[in-house]
């Protein structure tokens, strides 16, 4: 049997790395012998997280929201690697707020960081990757339902759908492969951050699960190892693609 790491002598740079699904993946990488950066807006939880993953992870402090963050890690990125073979956009937040309560702050964050910051993302990244680089773009299956208070959300996640195809089209001639990665409900810090109580999110956990044919919530890392394939030679003839790793809740 093979011992080859699928990302053996492989560069990944990976946003929002430090916690949740981001920091699995990186873990994941890592493993299979890739180098990688990892970003995140909290300086102190970010080098925490890189000493955790140990020395293949190099830590850049980096908010998506800002065009000279995104500057600064593209020039770390060179300078350390030279070229990026993967690069995950995982970097996201989100929120649950009804329609009349939805302030232009708040769109604007979550837009800003899901959207436009995940489009520069790629964009001030782009000129690093060699052919045959794979962007993991960090989408949901949240991009095809609805739900109260999720407005603003949900649409940020359609949103990064839509420009898995669109910029799969456009660096499908430097042979980039773009795909988007949706995960269901899993369980992580993300959920904490929302500002819902937590009877309320225990209430909402319940009735995925209901609503999920394999009847439970997903485990970070079932998504990282989904992240895995997209980002390997695994996936060598996918690309625009959405891999959904949600038990099937999507889909019912």
């Amino acid at each position: 049997m093979s011992t080859t790491q699928r990302l053996s002598n492989k560069t990944a740079v990976i946003t929002g790395g430090s916690t949740g699904i981001g920091f699995a993946t990186a873990r994941a990488f890592i493993q299979e012998g890739a180098r990688v950066i990892i970003t995140g807006k909290n300086a102190e939880r970010l080098e925490a997280s890189a000493r955790e993953l140990g020395a293949a992870a190099i830590p850049v402090r980096a908010d998506v929201r800002r065009l000279e963050d995104l500057d600064m890690l593209a020039r770390r990125a060179q300078e350390t690697f030279g070229h990026v073979d993967v690069l995950f956009a995982n970097a996201g937040i989100g929120g649950a707020v009804p329609l009349e309560k939805v302030t232009e702050a708040f769109f604007d964050d979550v837009f800003g960081t899901n959207v436009k910051g995940l489009f520069f993302t790629v964009q001030k990244l782009v000129g690093l990757l060699k052919p045959g680089s794979s962007v993991i773009l960090n989408a949901s299956v949240v991009s095809t339902k609805g739900a109260p208070a999720s407005t603003i959300y949900f649409a940020t996640k359609a949103a990064v759908r839509s420009l898995a195809r669109t910029l799969a089209v456009e660096l499908g001639p430097r042979s980039i492969r773009v795909n988007a990665l949706s995960p269901g409900l899993v369980p992580t810090e993300f959920q904490g951050k929302m500002g819902v109580p937590p009877e309320a999110v225990e209430g909402f956990y319940s009735l995925v699960k209901a609503a999920t044919p394999l009847g439970r919530l997903g485990r970070l890392d079932e998504v990282a190892r989904a992240a895995l394939f997209l980002a390997s030679d695994e996936s060598s003839f996918m690309t625009a693609g959405d891999l959904a790793v949600d038990g099937g809740y999507r889909d019912v």
